[in-house]
């Protein structure tokens, strides 16, 4: 069983920047898209952004685009989130999440079937 490991959360002053990582166990792992969804407290979890491992397909969510940008290194089995400018409401427990289904929906978490155990961003103002 595959493992998705985050990794670069914190505590950070509005308008500072984070970035996370999210490592895949498996060099043998194959999987349509990685991305990151958070989960803000008494929120709904959200989507926020993912890629394919190969066609560089990137789809990044309204509310963060333009200050987050997701990333991808394939020798390493890991995507990042690099993430500026950020908010109050940037705080969120965020979930690095991959899918194995051949038609998955980018944004919906119900599509994600390997995720890994969350990383804090907390952003003071």
């Amino acid at each position: 069983q595959v493992q998705l490991v985050e990794s670069g959360g914190g505590l950070v002053q509005a308008g500072g920047s984070l970035t996370l990582s999210c490592a895949a166990s498996s060099r043998t792992f194959n999987s349509n898209f990685m991305g990151w969804f958070r989960q803000g407290l008494g929120k709904e979890r959200e989507f926020v952004a993912t890629t394919t491992w190969s066609g560089g397909r990137i789809y990044t969510a309204d509310s963060v685009k333009g200050r987050f940008t997701i990333s991808r290194d394939n020798a390493k089995n890991t995507i990042y989130l690099q993430m500026n400018s950020l908010k109050p409401e940037d705080t969120a427990l965020y979930y690095c999440a991959a899918t194995t289904y051949s038609n998955p929906t980018y944004y919906d978490g119900a599509s994600y079937n390997v995720w890994g155990q969350g990383t804090q961003v907390t952003v003071s103002s």
